[in-house]
């Protein structure tokens, strides 16, 4: 009885070791990116946040440190499918950097890998107009 207690113990800790260690990687991956991209107000930088659920994007100037545009994946229920809601986000974004007269970005990845999601949002603002 206290073996499978110390057994279950034992791999819940190595589970959460694991995901620290994958946040931790994402955290220095962006931290290099992050040294070579700077947001102005004519190009402000595109930063995607990725949770397991939603996706958020922001259009951000790093010279005074204000977000100028922002849009999340949670309003658009209807739309079936993560990927194609990445998309749409993407178009979403673009649209209100236009309103905005914005239509060149910096695109900051925040860490994640440049495919499903990230790499769909990065398209469809793409299609929406920005340039990037």
């Amino acid at each position: 009885m206290e073996n499978r207690l110390e057994e279950k113990l034992v791999k819940k800790q190595c589970q959460q070791n694991k995901m620290l260690e994958t946040q931790q990687k994402r955290h220095r991956r962006h931290k290099r990116i992050r040294a070579r991209i700077f947001g102005t107000k004519e190009i402000p930088r595109l930063f995607v946040f990725r949770s397991s659920r939603y996706l958020y994007a922001q259009l951000i100037d790093d010279e005074k440190g204000k977000t100028l545009v922002s849009a999340n994946d949670q309003k658009l229920e209807k739309i079936q499918g993560k990927i194609n809601k990445a998309n749409e986000l993407g178009k979403l974004i673009a649209k209100k950097a236009l309103e905005k007269k914005i239509s060149k970005v910096l695109f900051d990845r925040g860490g994640y890998k440049y495919h499903g999601r990230v790499k769909s949002l990065a398209e469809g603002a793409r299609e929406g107009g920005l340039k990037f």
